[in-house]
């Protein structure tokens, strides 16, 4: 497929699943636990697919975006273990799956049915890790399915993606770091590296959500082009 094709309806009848946003682990009915993801890389990945003609399936966090193509189906949660319920139910039909959600990595481990009063000189919470939701779905990925995953460093990218890409048996991995200026949480631009199962990397200079979401669209479908 060239470039030029990517983004807009080329005849790609799959079934995609696609998470974004963040997550938030409730404290208590008004506190939670979250981080600072806004949801525009993955929800840029779900409208560049949905021009390429495929199904898309969006698990969205919450954000106070929306989606530019109106054929998405969109399923709204909010905690991982939410996230991950939803994933579970539709993976079995998909043909490729890209967990870009940043999915909170801990929860308390009770959320108070009332809210904590301020009053309190401290307050100490107890936190379990959440479900890894790539690396749950992971292990009963088919060979006839493309999963790719997402990580976000502040050190050492490229080694811990690599770790990462091998334990959440991933096909490829979409990595970006806080130490590139631009490419955070918030941000209308990303500057990503991507690695595949065969240990090809491929580096992209800063661009526009949108485009790095071409980026990656036209990645994926050259790795199951090529499976």
């Amino acid at each position: 497929m060239s470039r030029t094709s990517v983004g807009e309806r080329t005849g790609v009848h799959k079934k995609i699943l696609i998470t974004a946003g963040p997550t938030y682990e409730a404290i208590d009915p008004v506190r939670f636990i979250g981080n600072h993801s806004s949801g525009r890389m993955g929800y840029a990945i779900a409208d560049a697919f949905a021009r390429t003609g495929a199904e898309v399936y969006l698990v969205s966090g919450p954000t106070s975006i929306h989606p530019e193509q109106s054929d998405i189906k969109i399923i709204s949660v909010v905690s991982a273990s939410d996230m991950y319920r939803e994933c579970a139910k539709l993976i079995e039909e998909m043909d490729i799956a890209l967990f870009a959600a940043a999915v909170a990595d801990f929860s308390p481990e009770k959320s108070l049915d009332s809210k904590i009063k301020s009053e309190k000189d401290e307050l100490v919470l107890k936190l379990i890790p959440t479900k890894d939701i790539a690396a749950g779905l992971g292990k009963t990925k088919r060979k006839d399915q493309l999963f790719v995953g997402f990580a976000l460093e502040t050190e050492h990218g490229i080694e811990n993606a690599k770790r990462k890409l091998i334990r959440k048996n991933l096909d490829l991995i979409v990595m970006n770091t806080l130490e590139d200026e631009g490419a955070g949480f918030g941000t209308e631009t990303n500057k990503v590296t991507m690695i595949d199962k065969s240990g090809n990397i491929d580096k992209f200079d800063l661009k526009l959500k949108s485009e790095v979401a071409l980026d990656i669209v036209e990645k994926t479908l050259k790795l199951l082009k090529n499976a």
